[in-house]
């Protein structure tokens, strides 16, 4: 495994990696202390719109660098980012312990990062409450005794205790059923480092497993991951130093792949050398085919820290880009701030948007292709609509991918011609500067489990063949319909010399255009993976 590793990694520092069509890119948000944000207090109607409008500005930057996952910060130390029924607000917010900032904060997040295509994870610290006299401490401790054990100053969840699965699990169904999260993300899902005594792996896995139970059945779209510790265990050839998940703290992460408890996880591999790169191959060589996506010590450059070179992220990016591993940064504070150049480092390095893998393995129906996709040209750019796709999951809504190219037809397997994701609603306006060419462009469907549609394209017609075009007969009342090319016809179209659909008809061999006004009309047919003919022109005159 020497040997290869060092032929990879040259390989990886000679190369660019491409970028690809799926990936997760990600960044954990963290609330405690408003270490990431917030950075002012909001209470009682007072500074709410500056904690917004950061929070704004913040994501901006994260989409400017095509970030399509946020993992925020719900669950803090016992306390919350929302008005919960089981534990106090997050003082970080409001400057109380438990007092509201006078807003729902996850749900202000959770309507920006959707309004900008990106999914939001519930960030869930399971099992440190903090110190042993903070808000949240004192508010379990006091309601439930036997589920706290304290070590030295802090709080800590018992996992050896049967009720803090319940507990936990409580807290999580309440997220997931409140509010419209892409996934629950479980930090410290671990045995604390400085616990004495025997641990137990089924200790963990049992609270894993309740979580798991609680969320699916209410949501079975909503991604269910964690953040182990950045080395699983020891390799033949590479040890982890006592520093690991299933040897030092009971965590199986691994195990809970196999077992279908977890779709993604995030080790928080917050190293360099040796003590990365093998452990990186390791952690997707055992992904069961489910989600990886490497935690990047991007904190690591900052001077106060390891003052890690930027080469160190960059050489790590692309190693886990090669091997179908997303990255998370941690923190955000630190690739905002652009220490170092990795913002802007991650401005080449994730050029354009890329989509989350599919959840295949909980649904891999797509839904039908939208249909019926209309554009129109302006000088400032072009507006697109189109008709809605058929969901065939059980999740609540389709959301959609817009694609563009300045060559026909628009492929959208390639990565570069991505230029929208998750957009919510049936239309949408493309700037375009009037001395760029004219793009194409097609259109799929999302489903909350990630799945994708055939497109939809728009195809460009001219007026200038018509008049060498042998028109398609009618009485202005019924048309004959050439059976040319129509085997797998969903429906007819007809169109007028701008391509704009008119009308729409079931496939059959005569349409009814008498409702249609005196004039030159297009008839085309839209076949099952999205794809439009055209069949001829018309001319309607009546006497």
């Amino acid at each position: 495994m020497k040997r290869f590793l060092y032929i990879f990694l040259i390989f990886c520092v000679l190369s660019v990696a491409a970028q690809p069509k799926h990936e997760v890119r990600a960044v954990w948000l963290t609330t405690l202390g408003g270490l990431d944000w917030p950075k002012n207090y909001a209470h009682e109607g007072m500074g709410i719109q500056r904690q917004q409008e950061d929070l704004c500005r913040m994501l901006d930057q994260l989409k400017a660098i095509n970030v399509n996952t946020v993992l925020f910060q719900t669950r803090v130390r016992a306390t919350t980012a929302y008005q919960s029924d089981l534990e106090p607000w997050e003082g970080s917010f409001s400057g109380v312990p438990g007092k509201t900032p006078g807003y729902d904060v996850l749900q202000f997040a959770i309507d920006e990062c959707h309004r900008r295509g990106m999914e939001i994870h519930a960030w869930v610290v399971a099992i440190p409450i903090g110190k042993w006299n903070t808000a949240g401490c004192k508010w379990v401790r006091r309601r439930y005794p036997s589920l706290v054990k304290r070590i030295g100053e802090e709080g800590y969840m018992n996992p050896e205790a049967y009720g803090t699965a319940d507990y936990i699990a409580n807290i999580c169904e309440e997220i997931t059923t409140r509010y419209d999260i892409d996934g629950i993300h479980l930090d410290y899902i671990r045995y604390p480092e400085t616990w004495r005594g025997r641990m137990y792996h089924e200790n963990i896995t049992r609270i894993v497993r309740r979580v798991n139970e609680r969320v699916k059945r209410h949501k079975p779209w909503v991604k269910m991951s964690c953040s182990p510790i950045g080395k699983f265990g020891n390799l033949s050839h590479y040890r982890s130093n006592g520093w690991d998940a299933y040897n030092r703290v009971a965590q199986d992460a691994q195990g809970w792949l196999r077992d279908g408890l977890m779709d993604q996880l995030y080790p928080m591999m917050y190293f360099s050398g040796n003590n990365f790169y093998p452990f990186a191959i390791d952690w997707q060589e055992q992904s069961c085919g489910r989600t990886i996506v490497s935690g990047l010590g991007t904190y690591m450059l900052h001077p106060t820290e390891r003052n890690w070179p930027l080469a160190e992220v960059k050489r790590q990016l692309c190693v886990t880009r090669q091997l179908g591993i997303g990255h998370c940064h941690f923190r955000t504070k630190f690739l905002l701030d652009n220490v170092k150049g990795v913002y802007d480092l991650m401005l080449q390095t994730d050029r354009h948007p890329a989509l989350t893998p599919p959840m295949t393995w909980a649904q891999s129906i797509a839904p039908t292709a939208p249909t019926l996709l209309n554009v129109e040209h302006t000088q400032g750019g072009d507006n697109l609509s189109w008709s809605g796709a058929i969901d065939r999951s059980d999740s609540p809504y389709l959301l959609y991918n817009i694609y563009a190219s300045t060559e026909e037809p628009v492929d959208i397997t390639r990565p570069e011609n991505l230029i929208v994701i998750r957009h919510a609603g049936q239309q949408i306006s493309i700037r375009r500067t009037a001395n760029k060419p004219m793009l194409h462009y097609a259109v799929t469907a999302l489903d909350r489990y990630g799945n994708e549609s055939a497109p939809i394209r728009y195809v460009e017609t001219t007026t200038a063949p018509i008049v060498q075009t042998k028109l398609l007969p009618n009485n202005g009342r019924l048309l004959n319909v050439p059976q040319r090319n129509l085997f797998d016809a969903d429906l007819l179209m007809v169109c007028d010399l701008k391509g704009r659909t008119l009308q729409t008809f079931t496939n059959r061999q005569q349409i009814n255009i008498s409702r249609l006004p005196e004039g030159m009309y297009i008839l085309k047919s839209l076949h099952k993976k999205g794809h439009r003919h055209r069949l001829g022109f018309f001319s309607i005159k009546r006497k």
